[in-house]
């Protein structure tokens, strides 16, 4: 069998390769097939993870000047485009344009990271405002985009959506091309390429959010069909392990929108509310009461000559 690097052991070679940093897998991918192979593999991401050689980055969306003429609704088409911060070179990079959107992304399309990959599904077409079922995956490794599975069902607008964090996007809610709100959920295998139908949640949600929260899928907030922008404070949660919708529950004040909410790795929800941070943990399995989140002070250094 071919050698990884001619003259080592391909043990040895994958020491190596591992140590590529990332933005540079589209050029050596090139060198061979069997390079290629190598790191298209997923074996070779986890070597890299399991030796401390990954690490995080951010990704962003930033808006730009588009010349795109609009529907009346707008003298121009705002643009949109995906940027990546890397904490460690504190460096920006900018990501390639989707292959089916070059003038920027869809406009109000929901972006989830699922391991090394970023997926953004759905949004509407920025040359024309109609909703799309598109779905496009960006791998880290290949430092290239591809086409996925359309979304199925209706081509839905402002839905709740969030990952595992490693291969599973879920969809819940939103509405319909007729404005109707939705209540029924999909989720996108991004290995296998494939959506599947979830149980239905209990009450339409538009304009809902959605977070990824101790292996749960929360969907919170949004409105019914005839209470248009009259937002709710309910919440349901899909136990992914059980596949059943849990109780639905209050959890916002009244009215307010729930675009702000994240989950952070620490087991925590948190939201933006009048200027302030607020943040909640599960407490007896459920979400638990949202509560300031504490300030925190401390000594500053500056230096100058």
């Amino acid at each position: 069998m071919m050698e990884l690097i001619p003259g080592l052991p391909d043990d040895m070679a994958r020491e190596c390769l591992i140590r590529v940093p990332y933005k540079s897998f589209s050029t050596i991918k090139s060198v061979s097939k069997h390079w290629r192979d190598e790191l298209l593999s997923p074996e070779f991401h986890l070597l890299r993870r399991s030796s401390g050689l990954t690490w995080t980055v951010i990704a962003l969306t930033q808006s730009e000047t588009n010349p795109l003429s609009a529907p009346a609704k707008s003298a121009a088409t705002p643009s949109y485009r995906l940027s990546l911060y890397d904490p460690l070179a504190r460096a920006w990079d900018a990501l390639p344009p989707l292959p089916a959107f070059p003038d920027g992304l869809p406009l109000f399309c929901q972006i989830a990271a699922a391991g090394r990959r970023l997926v953004v599904v759905g949004g509407w077409n920025p040359a024309n405002w109609v909703p799309s079922d598109s779905v496009f995956v960006f791998d880290f490794l290949s430092w290239a985009w591809r086409a996925g599975a359309r979304m199925p069902g209706p081509r839905r607008s402002f839905f709740a959506c969030a990952s595992d964090g490693e291969n599973t996007v879920f969809v819940a809610g939103g509405h319909d091309s007729d404005k109707n709100a939705l209540r029924s959920a999909l989720a996108y295998d991004v290995d296998a390429d494939e959506w599947a139908e979830l149980p239905d949640m209990a009450a339409e949600r538009d304009e809902c959010k959605g977070v990824y929260w101790g292996g749960e899928f929360w969907v919170i907030g949004g409105y019914r069909t005839e209470r248009q922008g009259r937002f709710e404070r309910t919440e349901e949660a899909f136990d992914v392990e059980k596949r059943r919708w849990g109780a639905v529950m209050d959890a916002l004040d009244e009215g307010a929108c729930p675009r702000t909410c994240v989950a952070g790795d620490d087991g925590r929800v948190y939201r933006c509310r009048g200027g302030k941070v607020v943040e909640r943990a599960r407490e007896g399995g459920v979400g638990g009461r949202w509560r300031r989140y504490p300030k925190r002070r401390g000594w500053g250094l500056v230096w100058w000559r």
